[in-house]
Formats: structure tokens, C-alpha cells, sequence
């Protein structure tokens, strides 16, 4: 079994920064992909980033350049630096992890973009 725990959201102004924090525990160690999704209001579910185990990045158009996904083994824990907001990517994030052929998910994280 793995854990999520995300924290880390907020309300900002366009233009702005927020990082979220997703801490992952249980068989962290092995875990083959860590990422983060969204759901907009009135949108299905989205990837925005992820990271595999070998180090390999994916990203949404929307937020290349913008979003940087990164894990800090030591802490067992995986970030998403969000630069540049705007009022889109107003939404619930959640940290997701796949692990021996399933999906873990943490309970999300609101991020709201004023204009």
C-alpha cells in the first residue's frame, strides 16, 4: 500500500507561485511513477506532470515551462513548483502514484488563480 498526502495549495494572484508537497509513505521505495493530476470545475481529470522511477519527466502542454516536478528521496516526498499561475489552472490537484499495477491517490489539494 502507498499513502499521499498532499499540502502546499492556496489562493494566488496571476502571475504567482505556489509548490505543492505530496509526502508519500508505505512501499515508497518502490514505486514505478509518481505524478499530479487536476480536476477543474466542470472537467474531467487531467495529468499535469509526472515522474517515473528512471528519472523520465511528462508534462501537460498547458503547463511546460511553467510546472517542475521533482522528488526528494530523502523525504520520500514529491513537489510541483507551479510559476507563472493563471487563472486555468484554478482546480483540485491530487498526487498520484502507480504501483505493481495500481493507482494511488491522495485526497487533493485546492489551488484557486485569482485574475
Amino acid at each position: 500500500q502507498v499513502t499521499l498526502v498532499e499540502s502546499g495549495g492556496g489562493r494566488v494572484q496571476a502571475g504567482g507561485s505556489l509548490r505543492l508537497s505530496c509526502s508519500a509513505s508505505g512501499h515508497v521505495k518502490n514505486i514505478d511513477r509518481l505524478g499530479w493530476y487536476r480536476r477543474a470545475p466542470g472537467k474531467q481529470r487531467e495529468l499535469v506532470a509526472a515522474l517515473a522511477n528512471g528519472g523520465n519527466t511528462d508534462y501537460a502542454d498547458s503547463v511546460k515551462g511553467r510546472f517542475t516536478i521533482y522528488r526528494d528521496l530523502s523525504e520520500d516526498t514529491v513537489y510541483l513548483q507551479m510559476d507563472n499561475l493563471k487563472p486555468e489552472d484554478t482546480a483540485v490537484y491530487y498526487c498520484h502514484a502507480y504501483w505493481v499495477g495500481a493507482d494511488f491517490w491522495g485526497r487533493g489539494t485546492q489551488v484557486t488563480v485569482s485574475s
